[in-house]
């Protein structure tokens, strides 16, 4: 059988340029695709940073240039490549787009991703193949989808090419004005129909409507972008479109959140000895200047401190959750609102609160390895990894039951269940599953055999990538 080739389009990537999740997945998705069926090889296409330029540049090689036409410009195309963990990776090049400090932010975020998206489909010749498949993910890239349907394959262009677009999520849908129709991106006024929506142009809709099959980051956000509650706006085309939307959850690099050989944690443990996960959780709370007591419940968030995280919820509460012997880690920056609220926190709660206003992988390994549970009370969680990772450290998560924390968390019933969750966007019901994480706590017996448990769940990338293996197969045959 002949090789499928999948050409993964990102705006970001792990180990290149990172702002979160969207970049998790294209760093580790493709490999373990690659590993899981050796009649598909993935390949991924992203813009040619400053960042990537300044750290790879003796790594790059130069595979050729080319004119591309957006609108009435007519702009320079270059394009590099190296290969990593066994991935070959492409790098589109323009200096007047992509040579900035932030790779996000900019008043012409839609003029650079369409000339990213234009460039995709003139790079073929240079790179030496036309993908089988081409998998898109969020709206940065959602014209890859659009350009393919609308200018391409209405003109017998790359016919055979088959489109997957990925919605991370879905309240960033690349909305502008409809000047950008002809002006910016170059599509004739008679496909207006296509990307309108509210009297605007919505580059989401138009990959929703573009693309032969659309994926969600879990199940149940699949089902929940069909609501009005969920869909930002847009339920009106996910419902419509809804026999192409599928929903396959996240995985994680299992090797790199791994108890047992990370060497960020002051000792490694299984599910075998997690007994020793006590030294971790004391040398945690020295390192945070919080009480050393083994009989303390350490409940811990490394999150973003947004509204969407369910962080007013927790506020709402905290004096009522510090009524237990509890001590409370946070980890995680952004709503200056919220960021001084848990500093007044730290400052009424001393030696029992700790607030950490940064981000940083290896304190936030530490915070899982020496934790007892794992607060994650979203409004809204497309997948979310963090309850994932907590789980591989033996951290039992507490979770609101919405799209992917839905899919990854069942409430501990009659010991069933791997964690805590409750139902409705409510600070009591968090509060009640919090109260009852607490009581299990003191049962230091079945709360051992919990925390066991949690360590053996599959989350890695294997799973997810059967899932997406499986929906090319339909694509292509």
């Amino acid at each position: 059988m002949k090789q499928k080739n999948i050409l993964f389009v990102v705006a970001e990537c792990a180990n290149f340029v990172s702002t979160g999740g969207l970049a998790e997945v294209a760093g580790s998705l493709p490999k373990a695709i690659n590993k899981a069926n050796r009649g598909y090889k993935v390949r991924v296409m992203l813009p040619l940073y400053k960042a990537i330029l300044n750290k790879y540049q003796n790594q790059l090689k130069f595979l050729g240039e080319t004119t591309v036409v957006l609108a009435w410009r007519k702009l320079y195309c270059g394009v590099y490549t190296l290969k990593q963990d066994g991935i070959d990776y492409y790098f589109v090049d323009n200096k007047y787009y992509f040579d900035r400090e932030n790779i996000y932010g900019h008043f012409d975020d839609g003029e650079r991703f369409a000339f990213f998206s234009k460039c995709v489909f003139e790079t073929f010749p240079i790179i030496g193949f036309v993908p089988d498949i081409i998998h898109c993910h969020d709206w940065h890239t959602a014209l890859v989808s659009i350009y393919l349907d609308i200018l391409f394959k209405k003109q017998g262009l790359f016919t055979n090419i088959k489109s997957v677009f990925t919605i991370h999520n879905i309240e960033f849908q690349g909305i502008y004005e409809l000047s950008f129709l002809e002006d910016i991106i170059g599509i004739d006024k008679q496909y207006q129909e296509i990307l309108e929506y509210n009297g605007l142009i919505n580059l989401l809709k138009g990959a929703i409507v573009c693309s032969d099959l659309v994926s969600t980051v879990s199940p149940r956000y699949a089902r929940e972008i069909t609501t009005s509650i969920y869909a930002a706006g847009l339920e009106h085309i996910t419902r419509i479109n809804g026999n192409k939307i599928v929903g396959i959850l996240n995985g994680i690099d299992v090797d790199f959140y791994n108890s047992a050989i990370d060497d960020v944690l002051p000792v490694n443990y299984t599910a075998e000895n997690i007994t020793d996960k006590i030294q971790n959780k004391e040398a945690l709370q020295r390192g945070l200047n919080l009480n050393v007591d083994p009989k303390a419940c350490v409940l811990c968030m490394v999150s973003r401190l947004t509204a969407q995280k369910g962080i007013d919820l927790v506020i709402a509460q905290f004096d009522e959750i510090m009524k237990d012997n509890v001590q409370f880690v946070l980890l995680g920056k952004g709503n200056r609102y919220f960021e001084e609220k848990f500093l007044e926190f730290a400052k009424r709660y001393p030696r029992r609160v700790s607030v950490l206003i940064t981000y940083d992988t290896n304190l936030a390994k530490k915070i899982y390895g020496g934790s007892n549970y794992f607060l994650m009370p979203s409004k809204s969680e497309p997948c979310g990894l963090a309850q994932m990772i907590a789980s591989r450290y033996g951290t039992i998560p507490i979770v609101r039951a919405t799209g992917g924390l839905y899919d990854t968390v069942k409430d501990y019933n009659d010991g069933l269940g791997n964690g805590f969750a409750f139902k409705d966007f409510d600070s009591n019901q968090m509060l009640e599953k919090i109260k009852e994480a607490v009581f299990l706590y003191n049962d230091k017996e079945r709360y051992t055999q919990l925390a066991k448990k949690i360590m053996g769940i599959d989350f890695s990338w294997n799973v997810s990538a059967k899932s997406y293996l499986q929906i090319y197969k339909q694509l292509l045959q």
